[in-house]
């Protein structure tokens, strides 16, 4: 009898590397990297870049839509509300072979993209996860003003543990 070894499973990473928040002016007000050994260090002059850039391009891609049927008038004497189409959400992901880059969009025009493995699983809810400490530990911040970067310790400290808790699964 010979012994062999076991077949090694390949079980995919799930990391998140990075989150940018970019106000609905387009200007970079948070980013925070998770994991050094994920995607390249760049600049934060590259940072500010990205933000304006990717703020031009989800407002160009909201705009490109397919050409959609004239939605029917309501049915007199009902209460019916016309049908309208839904608006373009413009950009929401971008994959790469490398990471994949999801876009959330706040009604308020608040964009925050975070960039994952391309294995990453669930990354809708990890996202609207992180809009919620930002809607409880920065908006409800007394101190931070509208539109202007994030500096706020409680929201650092509440997102690092929320993403070790996935990067460490």
């Amino acid at each position: 009898m010979s012994w062999t070894p076991p077949k090694l499973i390949h079980i995919p990473r799930r990391t998140v590397f990075s989150l940018i928040i970019i106000n609905k002016a387009g200007g970079l007000i948070y980013n925070k990297t998770f994991h050094e050994g994920g995607l390249n260090k760049i600049s934060t002059n590259d940072y500010l870049v990205l933000a304006g850039t990717f703020h031009g391009v989800h407002a160009i891609t909201a705009r490109l839509n397919p050409v959609k049927p004239v939605a029917t008038p309501p049915t007199p004497g009902t209460n019916e509300l016309p049908g309208r189409p839904e608006p373009s959400s413009g950009l929401e992901v971008l994959e790469t072979e490398n990471f994949r880059m999801q876009c959330f969009n706040t009604l308020t025009g608040t964009k925050f993209l975070l960039f994952t493995e391309t294995t990453q699983t669930n990354v809708d809810v990890t996202i609207k996860r992180i809009y919620d400490l930002y809607a409880d530990y920065v908006m409800k911040n007394p101190f931070y003003s509208l539109e202007m970067p994030i500096r706020c310790d409680i929201f650092d400290r509440k997102l690092l543990s929320y993403i070790r808790e996935i990067n460490n699964r």
